[in-house]
Order: C-alpha cells, then structure tokens, then sequence
C-alpha cells in the first residue's frame, strides 16, 4: 500500500536556508500529485550534492554521474511485488494453505506482506524526510496523512462492505472491527516519521560509524518499542476470560464460552498478552472475527485449512482475535524503523557497492537473530508479531530489496519490471480495488431489475451461449 508523501515544504524562512526547498525533498511516492514526477528524476542529483558537500567518505570518482537523471525505481518495483504478494495469497491461499497464512507459529509466504510493506514505508521516510526546514509543519503533515489513512481502514475494514451476495452495506458501530491493515501501517508510518522529524543529528557524516551516530536515538526508540513489547508479552498475567457467540439454535440468543488461563508469559492462541489488550481496550465485540487460529489442529479437522471443529475443540476455537492489534503494532512500528535505516543509507552514500554492503550486514545480522531466537523458543508468530518474527521478516525485506536494486537500478532491467513498477506506483488504489472488495462490489453493484442480473451473471450467460453455439 503506498502512503502519499508530499515534499516536505519549509516555513516563511526558508529562503533563507541556502537550498530550493520546494525542488530537494520532491521524492518519492506520486500518487497523488502529478506535479510531482517531473520532480522524481532529480532524486540522485539532490542527494550527490548533499553527500558531496557534507561527506569525506566518497571520493569523487565513486559518484555515478551515469545514474544521475534516473529515480530509484527500486522502490516501486518492491513495493509492486509486494501487492503481487498480496493478491496472490489472497486468491490462491484459499486453495493452496500452504501459502496462505500460518495458523498460529510458524512462516508462509502470506505472512511477509504486511512487515514488506512496512519497511518499504520506512525505506520512503528516510527519502521524504531527508530534509526537514520547519519540523512543525512537517509534523502537522505527517499527522494527517496518518489520519486520512486511519480512516480509509476504518471505512474499508470497519465492516461497512457486507452481504456482496444480496448487496448490503452499512456500518453497525457496536461490531466495527476497529484495527486493520491500513491502520497499522498508519500507526507505524507516523511513529517513524515523528522520529525522523525530530530524532536525528547534524547532516555532517564522515564513515557508517557517524552514521550510527546522527540516527542513535532512533535507534535508541526502536530498542525502547522492543523492550516494551518482551516486557509485556512476557511478564502480564491473563486471567480467565470469556466471550459470547450467537447460537445456532436460537435467532436471539448468545452463546458463552468461557476460556481458562491464570496464566503468564503464555505465547499460545488462548491466553496470550495480545489478544489480552485489544479485548480490554478494544472490546472484544471490535476484533477480528475469522482469525488465523481458526485453522489449527485443535480447531478444524481440515487444518492447515479451514474446517468443521472437531468434538474435541477447546473453547477459545472461536473467539475472535486480531492479527493488526495494539500491542503486535508496536513491533510493526520497529518494522518501519528499520527501513528507515535503509533509507538513510540511499540518502547517504552514493556508490553501489556501500549501499549493497550496508543493507547486507543488518538483514543478515537480523535473519540469524531472528532464526535462533526461534529455535531458543521465541516463535516466529504473526499473529503475535514477535521480535523473533520482526527480525525474519525484516531480514528476509532487506535481501529482497538489495536484490531489486541490483536488478533494476544497477544492471538497469526495468522493461522485465515495467508491470511491478505501475503496480508499486498505484499499490494504494491496486489493494482497495483487489484486497477490499470493492471490484466485486462494483461488478456486482450495477443489475436489471434483480441483483442476480448482474454483469457476472451476463458474463456467464455469454459463455453458457458461446459454448452451446461452438458445440
């Protein structure tokens, strides 16, 4: 899903500042306003001036003056890929489980779409916010983009499209789901953008090490989030609980179940710390109503996929759970943060070689961090978000990005790209038309007289016909 960023324009004074403020931070992510392409070419000319003027660490010859008119299409391109990600596991998911999310531990290929969009979200903050005139200005900014997004979730995910099959629509504010994917990658985007607006150093950089230095407390709140996080996932006690469910039988009555835990330090899809806060704070009646859980072995007798209970099924088999909840959203907002790292070093260094090794080290660091955390019992678990999982997903993020880049930006195979690129340009519009239902809302949204007359159902008589008459 790509965020819309605008350039980050200065205050009255900012004419004052040496630079053309309106032309230097034009980067990255158009969507929005078309103005902005004729801007996006210059990505590589602005950041070399900077690097140049501020950094011993190139010498000259190390500049790429060949590459200086292109933008960096990388981005576009990984984020393109993603959506394809996306729409894939959405669609085939269903017929293949393997691929489709894991039912509770575990890594399929459904589950790093989320932490992929939000370190390519990073990766473009680092590029937007490269530099900022007026941190207010551009505070108030960042705030209501984040908010403009957190209500496009709520209005797509909050459960007013239902009923597609008798074409029913509306929003019952007692069950709205509350948190989903759009609002989490809001949440995240706007903590990583807070950081960079006002957790960063001088501009002065002379090694990777001052590096380090002019992004530490960045750092530092990345650590703080993940501190947290353990702390509380581990250390909060779950009491019993219990949830309520229409039953079966009866129109008007509910259904109660009641789950035992008494429990600390649990990880487990019953009586852990996370669903724990989003029933408390959320309302249980506000969460995910078909979570992952639902296709465990002790929950469907056709897991990995979704089925019948069996006889046997604990109680919390139903109970709704969300995957995008508060306390998983603090280690997506680490996500972010650490492609916004990634981003630095495109703002920061300019020759191929730097970059490849700068984004190499840390994915490596965090896919074997994250690897042996599991194996020491830290699961991978997306539905938890763990930092066993942050450090895979993160990892396995930054690989794949250095690899595009090398593809597209270095050896310059872009027509093999063309498509993802459109898509990573349009992926905001691409996942609300795809992964929200509304194509089929608007396929099924216009019918004669009946909603059965609708346009698949011409489209079918059309085959039906054109069969009989090949025959």
């Amino acid at each position: 899903m790509a965020i819309e960023y605008e350039p980050i324009k200065g205050c009255a004074d900012e004419k004052h500042l040496g630079m053309n403020v309106g032309n230097a931070d034009k980067i990255e992510d158009h969507d929005d306003d078309d103005d902005e392409n004729k801007e996006l070419s210059q990505l590589e000319v602005q950041i070399s001036e900077a690097v140049v003027a501020n950094s011993r660490h190139l010498p000259l010859h190390h500049q790429q003056p060949q590459r200086a008119q292109q933008r960096l299409v990388s981005l576009d391109v990984f984020r393109g890929l993603t959506v394809v990600l996306m729409i894939l596991v959405d669609d085939v998911g269903g017929l293949l489980p393997a691929i489709n999310h894991s039912p509770w531990n575990g890594l399929t290929l459904a589950d790093y779409v989320m932490p992929f969009f939000l370190f390519i979200v990073g990766v473009s903050l680092g590029l937007t916010y490269k530099r900022v005139s007026c941190r207010v200005m551009a505070t108030r900014k960042a705030i209501l983009r984040a908010l403009r997004l957190l209500m496009l979730g709520l209005f797509l995910q909050g459960g007013f499209f239902h009923g597609l099959n008798n074409l029913t629509y509306g929003v019952d504010i007692q069950q709205m789901r509350l948190m989903g994917i759009l609002q989490r990658i809001a949440i995240a985007y706007l903590v990583a953008a807070m950081c960079e607006i006002w957790l960063k150093g001088g501009d002065h950089l002379t090694s990777e090490l001052t590096l380090l230095k002019k992004f530490k407390f960045q750092w530092v709140a990345a650590l703080v989030l993940t501190i947290i996080y353990i702390s509380l996932l581990y250390g909060l006690y779950v009491p019993d609980w219990e949830y309520q469910i229409p039953d079966a039988t009866s129109s008007s009555a509910q259904k109660i179940f009641s789950v035992k835990c008494g429990v600390r330090g649990d990880t487990g899809p019953a009586c852990n710390v996370v669903g724990m806060i989003d029933r408390k704070i959320l309302g249980i009646q506000h969460l995910y109503r078909k979570p992952v859980f639902e296709r465990t072995k002790q929950c469907s007798i056709n897991s990995p996929d979704y089925g019948p209970l069996p006889s046997d099924a604990p109680t919390w088999c139903q109970a709704p759970f969300d995957p995008e909840g508060l306390l998983s959203s603090v280690m997506a907002m680490v996500t972010c943060l650490v492609g916004l790292h990634y981003g630095h070093i495109i703002v920061h260094f300019m020759d191929h070689r730097d970059r490849i090794r700068l984004w190499l080290i840390p994915s490596s660091a965090f896919l074997v961090s994250g690897l042996a955390l599991d194996i020491f019992g830290m699961h991978v678990n997306k539905a938890l978000y763990t930092f066993s999982y942050m450090c895979v997903t993160a990892g396995a993020a930054g690989f794949l990005f250095a690899g595009i880049y090398l593809l597209v930006d270095i050896c310059g195979y872009r027509r093999t790209t063309l498509v993802l690129e459109w898509m990573g340009k349009h992926a905001l519009i691409i996942y609300i038309l795809a992964a929200c239902n509304i194509m089929p809302i608007i396929i099924q949204g216009f019918y004669w007289k009946q909603p059965q007359n609708n346009i698949v159902g011409f489209l079918t008589f059309l085959l039906r016909f054109s069969g009989r008459l090949i025959s």
